[in-house]
């Protein structure tokens, strides 16, 4: 019998950068709080926001608030990987905090708006875009509605920014359907995902 002459190979398991997204009210932060209750290890990005916390939210843990002012100086000072006016305030992802996570070998994920992930997409090709979905129209209008934290006239503008963020599905990677009352069969997903992208014979390599 002939020797077998070659070396098996594992692909190198370098940190992927992890962006969830899709339209507002679609259970973004639903899947995210979903994932760290189930205690996967990842870094969770915390975003920056101008608006004031709803009720229910608790700075630095869901947001770092900052008044309009102290974000403008930090978006000058070049503080956030990436920043927008969205819905009448500023959303931003603090640069520091994703280049630490990723030097510590850990997968990465941010949670952004769909303006925000075609940002992150331009500055990190690499970076594994994962877009949420209702099951239709109908389901995703009621959920929004269902919040009671937007006036008619803002849940308007959603309505109508969700229309135009639909049509930029062909910059991202995947899209899940995150059902009513289903979020852990959304989770199983983006887990198989996760995994099967640190089994690529090409890993992706996330750079800034």
């Amino acid at each position: 019998m002939n020797e077998i002459n070659f070396e098996l190979k594992q692909p190198e398991q370098a940190p992927l950068l992890i962006v969830i997204s899709g339209p507002s009210g679609i259970g973004k932060d639903a899947v995210v709080n979903g994932m760290k209750e189930r205690g996967l290890p990842f870094h969770f990005v915390i975003t920056a926001t101008s608006r004031p916390p709803r009720n229910y939210e608790i700075p630095g843990k869901d947001y770092f608030f900052y008044d309009q002012k102290t974000f403008e100086q930090m978006i000058e000072a070049g503080e956030f990987l990436e920043s927008a006016w969205v819905y009448s305030n500023y959303k931003g992802v603090p640069k520091s905090q994703v280049k630490m996570a990723l030097e510590s070998g850990k997968d990465v994920v941010m949670r952004l708006d769909v303006q925000g992930a075609k940002t992150v997409h331009g500055l990190c090709p690499d970076a594994i875009l994962i877009f949420l979905t209702a099951q239709n129209n109908e389901e995703w209008l009621q959920r929004l509605k269902d919040r009671r934290s937007e006036t008619e006239e803002e849940l308007a503008l959603r309505v109508k920014t969700a229309q135009k963020e639909f049509e930029t599905l062909d910059i991202f990677d995947y899209i899940v359907v995150n059902q009513k009352d289903k979020l852990g069969q959304t989770l199983d997903v983006i887990e198989s995902i996760i995994k099967a992208e640190h089994h690529r014979v090409n890993p992706r390599k996330v750079q800034f």
